[in-house]
């Protein structure tokens, strides 16, 4: 009895206690209060813009797709009979599908494209020639999608194209790019790949110059040369560009609108036929602007499934240095 009452702990009395820091040490200086403060102002310009641009748009989105509203009348609460009309309605299905089959080969293409060139000008090249190639690659890039289509449509031409005439000196028969369906499809990816791979390319490059020239010239040493070392050194070392790159690649694919709309106009029939192209149909020529919204949602969605799946496949193949 007397071991367990002399073992039993005392609580410390709140004299005992650990010191207290004061109340005013606790409190933000004037200094920390107006940093704190510039920072808010300079962060409010973009906080209000993705609140205005891109929020209240989305949210606009969700609400208008639930209503009928042809701008002339007064909206009528539809429910979700907007998106019962999208998934029965065929030419909305194989947008989709060709959406879809657009974004597989044009941003494989592209990556493909603005990986080699970048590892071929990061290469044994003079600075100026390097920086000319940077240059003349991104340079598609600022300029206008629809009028680079319109220019686009005349190389691409049957009859009187620049291309079929050189395919002509080789002795290949005109293809008709812009009035079958797989030319058509081949036309645009070609024209939209060659105008969006300088972004990819430019991130290729910034990757390639991250990695050590150490790694380059171990791997030289246990004999990696070549492809055998840009496939078992360069690629798992630029997985986090790629990441990016393809991220990016796929949220602008999936969006694509200028090039089928000039080239092709979605045809012939509806092989070229995008979303967004949909969309706007639906909407500015159809005045059904409930069921655009519900197909704006509809790719939405599949934007942020596919976006997550990505990330969700890169704890495999996304290496961190």
């Amino acid at each position: 009895m007397t071991n367990t009452r002399m073992n039993t702990r005392i609580p410390p009395t709140r004299s005992q206690s650990a010191p207290r820091m004061p109340a005013a040490a606790a409190r933000p200086s004037a200094r920390e209060r107006g940093t704190r403060l510039l920072a808010a102002l300079f962060l409010a310009p973009t906080i209000v813009g993705i609140v205005v641009f891109t929020v209240v748009p989305i949210v606009g989105s969700v609400v208008l797709s639930l209503f009928h509203w042809n701008v002339i009348d007064d909206p009528r609460f539809a429910g979700a009979a907007n998106y019962g009309e999208v998934f029965g309605d065929s030419t909305v299905l194989v947008s989709f599908r060709n959406t879809l089959l657009f974004m597989v080969l044009a941003v494989a293409l592209q990556l493909l494209i603005a990986l080699v060139l970048a590892i071929t000008v990061n290469g044994r090249m003079p600075v100026w020639l390097r920086s000319v190639f940077r240059s003349a690659f991104f340079f598609p890039l600022v300029l206008s999608a629809a009028s680079i289509s319109v220019v686009m449509k005349y190389l691409f031409n049957q009859d009187f194209g620049l291309v079929n005439w050189l395919l002509g000196l080789a002795g290949i028969a005109p293809v008709p790019w812009l009035t079958s369906e797989n030319g058509a499809m081949a036309a645009v990816i070609l024209v939209y790949v060659w105008q969006q791979f300088g972004f990819s390319f430019l991130l290729f490059v910034g990757g390639l110059n991250n990695i050590p020239k150490e790694v380059h010239e171990a791997a030289a040493l246990d004999g990696a040369t070549g492809l055998r070392k840009h496939l078992h050194v360069t690629l798992p070392l630029l997985s986090p560009t790629l990441l990016v790159a393809s991220v990016v690649g796929i949220i602008n694919a999936l969006q694509v609108f200028e090039q089928p709309y000039v080239l092709t106009n979605g045809g012939p029939g509806d092989s070229t036929r995008t979303v967004v192209m949909v969309i706007y149909e639906t909407a500015f020529e159809q005045l059904r602007f409930g069921t655009a919204s519900a197909v704006g949602v509809l790719l939405f969605v599949l934007i942020m499934a596919v976006t997550a799946l990505q990330f969700r496949l890169s704890r495999r193949f996304v290496h961190y240095q």
